[in-house]
């Protein structure tokens, strides 16, 4: 880990600088949702449905509104009585043949049919959590149960129960990409084919901090003011005024405070939000809500969850000719916000991976289940990619009897800008050279001594590898926009500098764990040389900020932080006009640096904070040239994607007799551009890392296939990665290559972890396994999993040597 360095007021940029916000959190100082508590504030509670797919006859609230301390109950047909519109969706998918998807209604509480486990079925609003919690006991639900599909492969299969009348044979869509013909072709050539089937499983993403909400109306103005743990509050607003309740956006006050954690959970528009918010006007009082974890696993929207056929084409030499993939992607019962886009834009056009593969063509079908609704969660259809491209290349290794690491050495793409066959350009990248790098590092050399002293201690060592990229800082609009987004994804910045020289910025972007008031002020400490002490970063409230489009897909630096240095240009520029006039001079004679504004070639100068007095104490301004103040403000959409890449290296050992897998090394060396704190970037890494690895040998959700309940519905069947599970990493940041169309260099680092880590652990383990016969293995790798594979192995083995001829 990189030490806090003293920091350096002109060189902030690069230094690895204790994170400032840190202080209140240790100390219990941080102010989350569930902190705020507002006058004559009440407590909100859902009623859910135990079913997974079930017509409501009837809901008898009769004895629970007069339960001690309620003060209302409110179903779904109270908000379809008063027009109150359903949840949207964010982005439109086209199907193959050109019709858009299949977007059934999704109501903030069911009023006819529930359609998951978890469904909203009535809200009610007490005095206190357990008067509502009472009440709730009172409420008679009449159900006619219905029978219910929660399995991604088969939920499109005739004869299935229809989740939708909306949506035929429950299909959302199909969509393809990429040249099938080209691909087609290039598989008929090919001297080897690797086929592997691939499951995505489902995950929960449990952030630490549970969704909250906190909704008042304000009966002097018609105003709703609404504390949210949220990532993004601005299109919070957006969607809940515009499309749901048909509010006038000056009338809805977004205000995300303190978020522990996210993981893109917290992305979304979700029904309570709304429901708490419609409802404050109702009772003119505020309402509380804050989920319970149990609940957490019934209406969170889960992750990944999809079900794949890979089949890579190679010449005679392990040279990539073809890549043809075949995915189901579960959405659950409804479309969330980004749903639709998470498996078609953000997992099809990474499928190139740094291979210079010629043809690829992906098919997604998206399903519709009685299960909760899918988006995206830490990495969003990168990881999905990663693992499909990422496994299936280890396994056309094995089988083409090449080094894993040579089939990729030969396969890599070499020069830049490269343009891949599913429509991504990737601007600079030196993949050999992360490679190089991470098996320096992991000594892979020393990989067979290793592997032989386990053996001795009848352990069974594999090492896996896994390279990725990913496209993140989601952008640009127009390209976004042409791929069926609808909204977009540039951000805003304002720089306000006050008179004495402080500074506070206002960003679009939102922080939920990630450093932004650390990082953001190194990068206008370094632009303006102001110390970092007077410089304040706000976000996460729609009636401070600019418009902005919030925090996910690690677009935070690269998109917000780009915002913030367009906006410094704009207060440089007209801060030397000022200290022109101060010091007599042309303001093209200004130069600055350090935080000093300096006469070219003399010793004449003025401090960054005279001139920001100045600003606004213009007593001899020429005022018909230049305004008072020094506020300046910006917006920055980029014309590209940026492109961090990895070379990740699992060694794992395995307990022969009870399939217990160790991580004994882990190393990831990843290109992440320019480096604003290294500190901060390694915390992402390693926390990307232990998710993934959570995936890889831990997390699962399981639903029941006959009756739709959730088995994995708290932390008792639901498996958390422990500290105890996680080695300790190597991880390294490579010099790197900048990113090339941002003022600043930078990449994004927040789900590379996530990305690169799955497949290098899986193929670690089955490099382990491998002399017993096993070549494939699905996700999670637990002890269990792992002993049955190699059991199984032996048994076919067994079976072979038997039936062979003496």
């Amino acid at each position: 880990m990189n030490a806090p360095e003293t920091p350096d007021t002109h060189h902030m940029i690069g230094a690895a600088i204790r994170r400032k916000e840190d202080y209140r959190f240790l100390t219990g100082n941080g102010q989350y949702t569930d902190d705020v508590v507002l006058p004559r504030q009440t407590y909100g509670v859902f009623l859910r449905s135990p079913y997974a797919h079930a017509t409501i006859r009837n809901i008898d609230i009769t004895a629970a509104k007069e339960a001690p301390g309620v003060v209302a109950i409110f179903t779904g047909a109270d908000m379809a009585g008063e027009s109150v519109g359903g949840l949207p969706c964010g982005w439109l998918i086209h199907n193959i043949d050109g019709k858009p998807m299949n977007e059934p209604p999704h109501p903030v509480m069911a009023h006819t049919k529930v359609r998951h486990v978890g469904d909203q079925v009535a809200l009610i609003i007490a005095e206190s959590v357990k008067e509502a919690k009472d009440a709730i006991e009172l409420i008679e639900v009449d159900y006619d149960v219905l029978p219910a599909v929660v399995d991604t492969a088969t939920a499109a299969d005739p004869g299935q129960p229809q989740v939708h009348d909306e949506a035929p044979n429950n299909l959302c869509y199909t969509w393809g990409h990429g040249d099938k013909a080209a691909t087609d072709a290039a598989f008929a050539k090919a001297a080897h084919v690797t086929t592997l089937d691939i499951v995505n499983q489902r995950l929960v993403p449990n952030a630490i901090e549970p969704r909250a909400v906190n909704a008042s109306y304000s009966k002097s103005d018609d105003s709703y003011t609404v504390y949210v743990a949220n990532q993004n509050p601005h299109v919070e607003r957006l969607l809940m005024a515009a499309f749901v309740l048909s509010l006038p956006e000056s009338k809805l006050r977004i205000i995300a405070p303190d978020v522990g954690g996210g993981f893109g959970s917290k992305i979304y528009l979700y029904a309570e939000d709304v429901a708490l918010t419609w409802a404050s006007k109702k009772v003119r009082r505020p309402i509380k809500w804050t989920c319970e974890r149990s609940e957490a696993f019934l209406s969170d929207a889960h992750g990944r969850d999809h079900v794949t056929k890979a089949e890579l084409a190679m010449d005679a030499d392990g040279k990539f000719l073809g890549l043809r993939v075949h995915t189901t992607a579960n959405m659950g019962a409804y479309l969330s916000t980004f749903a639709s886009a998470i498996p078609t834009i953000l997992y099809a056009t990474l499928l190139a991976g740094q291979y210079a593969t010629p043809a690829i063509y992906a098919e997604v079908k998206a399903v519709f289940t009685n299960t909760v609704p899918v988006d995206a969660y830490r990495g969003a259809g990168r990881p999905e990619a990663t693992y499909v491209l990422e496994r299936i290349v280890e396994t056309a290794a094995r089988e083409m009897n090449i080094d894993p690491a040579e089939l990729r050495r030969r396969n890599f793409i070499r020069s830049w800008p490269y343009t891949t066959p599913v429509g991504l350009t990737y601007d600079s990248g030196d993949y050999s050279a992360l490679l190089d790098r991470a098996m320096e590092i992991a000594d892979v050399k020393g990989f067979a001594a290793r592997r032989e002293e386990s053996k001795k201690n009848g352990k069974l060592r594999g090492l896996g590898y896994s390279c990725y990229i990913e496209a993140c800082g989601l952008a640009p609009s127009n390209l976004a926009g042409a791929l069926g987004a609808r909204a977009g994804l540039f951000e805003a910045g304002e720089i306000r500098v006050h008179p004495t020289g402080s500074v506070t910025v206002f960003t679009g972007s939102h922080s939920h764990g990630q450093g932004h008031e650390t990082t953001f002020a190194q990068v206008v400490a370094d632009r303006l040389g102001v110390s970092m002490d007077n410089i304040e970063i706000v976000h996460g409230d729609t009636g401070r900020i600019p418009f902005g489009m919030g925090t996910y897909g690690s677009r935070s630096i690269a998109v917000g932080g780009s915002a913030i240095m367009k906006a410094l240009d704009k207060i440089e520029d007209k801060a030397k006009k000022i200290a022109a006039h101060l010091l007599e001079a042309s303001a093209e004679d200004i130069e600055f640096r350090d935080g000093i504004f300096r006469v070219a070639g003399t010793d004449r100068t003025k401090a960054f904070a005279e001139v920001s007095l100045a600003a606004y104490v213009p007593h001899n301004f020429p005022l018909d040239k230049l305004e008072p103040g020094l506020n300046e403000n910006a917006f920055y959409d980029p014309s590209n994607f940026t492109y961090p890449s990895g070379a990740y290296l699992c060694e794992v050992e395995v307990d022969q007799d009870t399939g217990e897998t160790r991580i004994q090394k882990f190393t990831a060396v990843d290109d992440f551009g320019n480096i604003i704190n290294p500190m901060i970037v390694e915390g992402q890494v390693h926390g990307g890392i232990g998710q993934g690895i959570g995936q890889a040998m831990l997390e699962r959700a399981v639903y029941d296939n006959e009756s739709g309940q959730l088995m994995s519905g708290s932390f008792m069947d639901y498996a958390m990665p422990h500290a105890s599970d996680l080695p300790n990493f190597d991880v390294e940041t490579a010099k790197g290559t900048p990113c090339v169309h941002n003022p600043l260099g930078v990449k994004g680092c927040g789900e590379a972890g996530a990305i690169g880590s799955p497949p290098a652990v899986i193929n670690a383990i089955i490099d382990a396994l491998s002399p017993l016969g096993v070549t494939d293995l699905q996700m999670p790798a637990t002890p269990h999993r792992v002993w049955a594979a190699m059991h199984a192995a032996a048994d076919a083995s067994a079976a072979r040597g038997a039936s062979t001829p003496a």
